[in-house]
């Protein structure tokens, strides 16, 4: 079994990423390692690496904050221990900069699947943290036919 200490679990507020956080959990449980639950609202950009200068709201970040102490408190259980993390920033560099940060041996985290144009202009967060991270990145499909009935 592979031991780790520190597992991140990239968080947005889908079902995708509630699949993503019981796998990261699980792993944190067994290995008891620290959960640290990371949420990155996206910055506006006018390219794809540079942040536009605006100013952060407080308001959001302690509602993103609330909304998933929430989700962990209805999901996981007590014996994790979590540490849950809101920040501002654009999320294919913010994720590897807080892998980096906070020294984290796994990183778990969800592909949406983007392809052709969208893929194009949106880019892929998922593939830039594969490449850039600092530890394995164990990557969760996105599970399209979880949405319908």
């Amino acid at each position: 079994m592979l031991k780790y200490n520190k597992i991140m679990c990239a968080f947005e507020f889908d079902g995708d990423s509630t699949a993503a956080l019981l796998l990261s959990s699980t792993l944190a449980k067994e290995s008891d390692a620290t959960l640290y639950i990371l949420h990155i609202a996206r910055v506006p950009t006018y390219d794809m690496d540079v942040p536009l200068p605006f100013d952060a709201d407080p308001r959001w970040e302690k509602e993103a904050r609330a909304k998933l102490e929430l989700i962990v408190q209805n999901t996981l259980k007590a014996e994790v221990n979590c540490v849950i993390d809101v920040r501002s920033g654009v999320p294919d560099i913010d994720i590897v900069r807080a892998a980096h940060d906070l020294g984290v041996d796994l990183i778990v985290m969800v592909t949406h699947g983007r392809t052709g144009l969208e893929h194009l202009l949106l880019g892929s967060v998922t593939e830039h943290v594969i490449r850039e991270a600092p530890c394995p990145v164990l990557v969760l499909h996105h599970m399209a036919s979880s949405s319908t009935p």
